[in-house]
């Protein structure tokens, strides 16, 4: 099987790694002909172009561009597309993407893996990425089992968790746990910078551990994903917003009340909570 992989950077070079490792023929398609280069020579790819036209010859695509690429980027690859071809993406977000893309090309899947690193890049691309990581694909009702049977062997073939569901129910649950944490990590390290008493925020600033590590992590990722994140799944966002702020102010109050039963009582249902989040995670 051939299988064609639009952007080269973390997620498309470290999936074209996994593919052509299990035996598949991987063409990569990137902007720059030095990525193409390096994912050649580093034995990423079996082929690599800067024109889409190489794909001609793909059984499967990936779309691995950001978020306000992905239509875009399928709408460009048309022309070159065989009429069998099936059309994934990996974007974080998947209503919106799905429905405009099955008006494009209706063999088109929607893709998630819930993996990587604060790296980007072609060298960044690691092997065994998303071994023991969740992935999911986001069929519709008009998804041909053929196409979701193919793309979904893929997928295990990675040793991915493989999970389907449809894509409203994916945005809701990620904006849970993907993007609601950024914007809270960002808005804690933004509150941080707040203090005016310079010699106190520099104190801060060299006494800050792991604590203040963990939960500040994807407050510092690019600024540009935060956005489009929050741009592509406004609606699920805000609903996720609503209701941190809502437990926040909760909190606020127990404490103005010196309610220490109460904020006791949250601490303890938020740590017997938390494994359910991650088990089978480190902890």
């Amino acid at each position: 099987m051939n299988i064609g992989i639009v952007g080269l950077g973390l997620i498309g070079g470290s999936l074209a790694l996994d593919l052509r490792s299990l035996g598949y023929q991987v063409l990569g398609v990137s902007r720059r002909e030095s990525t193409c280069q390096i994912a050649i020579e580093r034995g990423i790819v079996n082929d690599a172009s800067v024109n889409l036209s190489l794909l001609a010859a793909a059984d499967v695509v990936f779309i691995c561009t950001p978020l306000d690429l992905i239509i875009p980027t399928i709408e460009q690859l048309l022309p070159h597309l065989s009429p069998q071809a099936i059309v994934t993406d990996v974007g974080s977000v998947k209503s919106p993407i799905v429905t405009e893309a099955v008006k494009i090309w209706p063999n088109f899947i929607g893709g998630h893996p819930m993996a990587g690193t604060a790296e980007s890049g072609i060298d960044a691309a690691q092997s065994n990425l998303f071994v023991g990581n969740p992935y999911v694909l986001t069929p519709v009702k008009n998804s041909t089992p053929e196409a979701v049977k193919i793309v979904g062997e893929i997928v295990r073939s990675l040793q991915a968790k493989f999970y389907l569901c449809r894509p409203e129910e994916h945005d809701k649950a990620v904006a849970w746990i993907s993007h609601l944490p950024v914007m809270i990590s960002a808005s804690l390290i933004g509150a941080c910078l707040s203090e005016n008493e310079i010699d106190v925020l520099e104190l801060a600033q060299n006494l800050a551990s792991s604590g203040f590590r963990d939960t500040s992590r994807v407050g510092g990722g690019n600024p540009e994903l935060g956005v489009l994140m929050a741009t592509y799944n406004q609606e699920q966002l805000l609903r996720s917003l609503f209701s941190y702020r809502q437990t926040l102010d909760r909190l606020i109050t127990y404490i103005q009340q010196g309610d220490w039963n109460s904020l006791a009582d949250i601490l303890q249902t938020t740590q017997q909570a938390r494994p359910q989040f991650l088990s089978s995670k480190e902890l």
